[in-house]
């Protein structure tokens, strides 16, 4: 009986900041009470209307795209070469380097980029380019650790060295058996890619420039205006995420149910 009170407590709380938001995006005024008063669409107008927001909109989805796009294209060979380390220790080895930038703080990355990146031979602060580099390196852990357990957990060593047996090459192989049973991880590590990208703040807030300014950045200078403004211009930024998460929650179910379905009975 306890443990159920306490996840509908610990529901409630997470629950609770999200309803006001939500209904704050509604509210007509909302002035040092518990609830707004009236109720009103035009904060949504607004926020569409604005060509900073349209902007910060656009600069984010571009640069959730270009990162992952980046870790397919970096993520896929390298998590098949660490999965596929003959020795335990490179394999450990490999995973402690991949998995730093998650222990590493993002003002601390944000913080080396100012410096390498502001001198008078680098000069990429504030570039679109620079930004996307460093969503990079924050969300390649997660895809390569969603695609490496998938691996294990799907038994494809096992398959490799059967076609292998049979004479098939490394790079039939790696397109034949590796990719078919890899699409539902990589689809899922991508999602968690672009949440993390679309929602980062941290290292955005301090890399990018005035135009290239992500939509969590914009967002937070809306808190200085209206609110219902605000509230308005967030519920579009959590309904981003919301999608995403449900979208990597059904990926995830599917790769489940494959590797159900081909597991021996």
């Amino acid at each position: 009986m306890i443990p159920r009170w306490t996840t509908t407590a610990y529901l409630l709380y997470l629950a609770a900041p999200i309803a006001l938001l939500f209904v704050g995006s509604f509210g007509d005024l909302w002035l040092n009470t518990l609830l707004p008063t009236g109720t009103t669409l035009r904060w949504y107008a607004e926020v569409a209307a604005d060509p900073s927001f349209r902007r910060a909109f656009s600069a984010s989805l571009f640069v959730a795209v270009m990162t992952c796009l980046a870790c397919v294209a970096i993520g896929l060979p390298l998590a098949y070469a660490v999965f596929r380390a003959r020795s335990p220790r490179v394999r450990a080895l490999a995973r402690v380097l991949y998995q730093l930038p998650v222990a590493l703080p993002a003002l601390v990355l944000a913080f080396g980029f100012i410096l390498v990146f502001s001198s008078d031979t680098l000069p990429w602060l504030g570039s679109i380019w620079l930004l996307i580099a460093g969503h990079i390196v924050l969300g390649l852990p997660y895809f390569l650790q969603t695609v490496v357990s998938d691996m294990q957990r799907l038994g494809l060593a096992a398959l490799e060295d059967a076609a292998e047996s049979l004479g098939s090459s490394a790079l039939q192989r790696f397109v034949h058996i590796v990719l078919p049973a890899l699409r539902h991880s990589v689809l899922s590590g991508l999602i968690i890619v672009a949440a993390l990208s679309i929602g980062e703040f941290q290292f955005s807030n301090l890399v990018s420039g005035f135009l290239n300014r992500t939509y969590p950045v914009v967002l937070l200078q809306a808190f200085y205006g209206a609110t219902g403004f605000a509230c308005a211009a967030t519920v579009i930024l959590l309904a981003l995420a919301l999608t995403a998460s449900v979208t990597g929650a059904l990926s995830a179910r599917g790769a489940g149910r494959l590797a159900s379905f081909g597991a021996p009975a």
